[in-house]
């Protein structure tokens, strides 16, 4: 049975612009792959409600989980929710549940919400609440796309939330094998080898460590016994390359 699949839209005009690093489809492909979902694409898009909508539609239908980064602040600019509801052809407005999540946080915090703070409770017809403890705005979950917060901290929060709500598969291994020679030297040998295990990922990666220039080689797989003779291959070839 093949593990679920999954796609990341990350949405945000500073994301492309280089002001704001990405850091959420990094945390977000690490806990997907600990849990045996298997991230196949990650997609940045602006803030540009036609852009949003058709990425998402793509992804959707394409992928069994969608996960979303950024748009659902309390600025003009944050239009994800809007986006993810003309995707899906409902309504949108303030819900009452998501409401008293956010003034109870912001009474917390000694604040009552503003009008501007309200967009963060607007929530797609038929979704469900996604809770965070940080900043308690939530995202939402409707079919199979995760609307989540842009903000790394609330991210992981929010994805510590959903993550044990989702049907999973096989953890995907990962061990790393060495090599002080440059990828050439291994590329025939590495190629032979994926060829006969295609069940398998094998990905080299040059380094350069002081003077010496290296490859590490990672070996990918979701059974353990097929991962570790590629790994004992592999050791074998460094003993006759290095």
């Amino acid at each position: 049975m093949p593990n679920p699949t999954a796609a990341i839209l990350v949405i945000g005009d500073e994301v492309l612009s280089g002001r704001t690093r990405e850091a959420n489809a990094y945390h977000l492909a690490g806990e997907l792959t600990r849990v045996g979902i298997d991230l196949s694409e990650i997609r940045v898009v602006p803030d540009d409600h036609a852009v949003i909508v058709d990425a998402l539609n793509a992804l959707r239908a394409a992928q069994d989980h969608v996960f979303t980064s950024g748009g659902i602040g309390p600025t003009h600019d944050d239009i994800t929710a809007d986006a993810v509801a003309a995707a899906f052809g409902v309504g949108i407005d303030v819900r009452d549940d998501a409401r008293e999540l956010l003034e109870t946080a912001m009474a917390a915090r000694g604040q009552t919400v503003t009008q501007e703070q309200l967009r963060m409770a607007r929530i797609p017809d038929g979704a469900t609440l996604i809770t965070n403890g940080i900043s308690g705005a939530p995202g939402f979950s409707i079919g199979n796309v995760h609307v989540m917060a842009g903000v790394p901290s609330i991210f992981v929060a929010m994805l510590a939330v959903v993550l044990p709500t989702l049907e999973a598969g096989t953890p995907r291994l990962a061990r790393e094998v060495r090599f002080e020679v440059g990828e050439s030297r291994i590329a025939s040998p590495l190629r032979e080898l994926a060829e006969e295990a295609p069940q398998l990922s094998i990905g080299s990666y040059p380094f350069r460590d002081g003077d010496v220039r290296g490859t590490n080689v990672v070996v990918r797989g979701t059974d353990p016994a097929m991962v570790q003779a590629a790994v004992a291959r592999l050791e074998a070839l460094r003993a006759t390359e290095c």
